[in-house]
C-alpha cells in the first residue's frame, strides 16, 4: 500500500469520526440549548415561541402569583408571535445543603424535560431547598443564571428573608430574584445584549449602575429584602429596556 493511500483512508476515517460526533451534537437536545443566545430570546425571527420549564423541589415551588409575574414580563419584552407558556414538576431533592453550579448542571442534565428544538426556544429553572455553595458572610445569594437558558432560585434562602415581620412578601422577594436572574439570559447587563447607552455596573459584573432599576446588583441577593417591603418588585429601567429592544425585543 503506499503513501496516497494510506493518506486517504486516514483522511477518510477522520472525516467520518468528525461526523459522527457532530452528529451527536446534533441529537443531543442539551447542544441546542447551550447554543441559544440573548436575541434568540428576544426576537420572533428563529424561535416564534417559548416554554418555560420550572422544576421544584417538594415543598419549595414558587407561588402562583411570581409564575404568573413571570409570564407578565416576558410577555412585554419578547417578540414571541406564537406565544409563550410555562410547565411545572416536582423533582426530587438533591440532599445537598448548599448547591454548586456543577451540581446545578447535573441536576438539570437528569432533570431537564424541555429543549430547544424547531422554531421553540425553551428555558429552565430549578428551585431549590439548599442555599448557594458561594454565599459568604451574612449576605445570600438568591438565585443565578448559570448557562444560556439555564436558571436557579435558591428558593430555602428565600424564604429565609420573606413572609415575616418586616419581610417582603414571598411573591414579591421570588417575582424579584426569578425575573432578575432570567433578564440575565436575556443579556442584561452588557452580558449579550450591547448597551446602547453606558449603564454598565462593571464592579458588580453584569449589572446595572441603577440602584432602583430590577438588574442592580442587590436584586439577587438578600440585601435586596430591606427594599421591598412596600411589596413592588422593581422594574427595569429606560436604559436596560432600550438595550433589549434593540436587541430585538418589545
Amino acid at each position: 500500500m503506499n503513501l496516497n493511500t494510506i493518506t486517504r483512508r486516514l483522511f477518510v476515517s477522520l472525516l467520518i469520526v468528525a461526523l459522527a460526533i457532530a452528529c451527536d451534537k446534533e441529537d443531543d437536545p442539551a447542544s441546542q440549548d447551550d447554543s441559544v443566545s440573548p436575541v434568540d430570546f428576544l426576537a420572533g425571527t428563529d424561535y416564534t415561541s417559548l416554554r418555560v420549564e420550572i422544576a421544584y423541589v417538594e415543598g419549595f415551588q414558587p407561588t402562583d402569583a411570581t409564575v404568573q409575574n413571570l409570564l407578565n414580563f416576558l410577555s412585554a419584552r419578547l417578540n414571541k408571535p406564537a406565544g409563550i407558556d410555562l410547565v411545572q414538576h416536582r423533582v426530587a431533592s438533591s440532599g445537598a445543603t448548599s448547591i454548586t453550579a456543577d451540581l446545578l448542571r447535573q441536576i438539570e442534565s437528569e432533570q431537564r424535560i424541555n429543549h430547544t428544538n424547531g422554531s421553540n426556544i425553551t428555558a429552565y429553572f430549578y428551585f431549590a431547598d439548599a442555599d448557594y455553595a458561594g454565599n459568604s458572610g451574612s449576605s445570600k445569594t438568591l438565585g443565578v443564571a448559570y448557562g444560556h437558558s439555564s436558571m436557579a432560585v435558591f428558593e430555602k434562602s428565600v424564604r429565609e428573608f420573606a413572609g415575616g415581620v418586616g419581610e417582603p412578601s414571598v411573591t414579591t422577594l421570588e417575582s424579584t430574584v426569578i425575573l432578575h436572574e432570567f433578564a440575565h439570559v436575556l443579556g442584561l447587563v452588557n452580558t449579550g445584549t450591547p448597551l446602547v447607552a453606558q449603564h454598565h455596573d462593571a464592579a458588580h459584573g453584569g449589572h446595572c449602575t441603577n440602584e432602583d432599576c430590577l438588574m442592580y446588583y442587590l436584586a439577587e441577593t438578600s440585601g435586596i429584602a430591606g427594599n421591598l417591603f412596600g411589596g413592588a418588585v422593581p422594574g427595569l429601567d429606560a436604559n436596560c429596556l432600550a438595550d433589549l429592544k434593540a436587541n430585538g425585543g418589545k
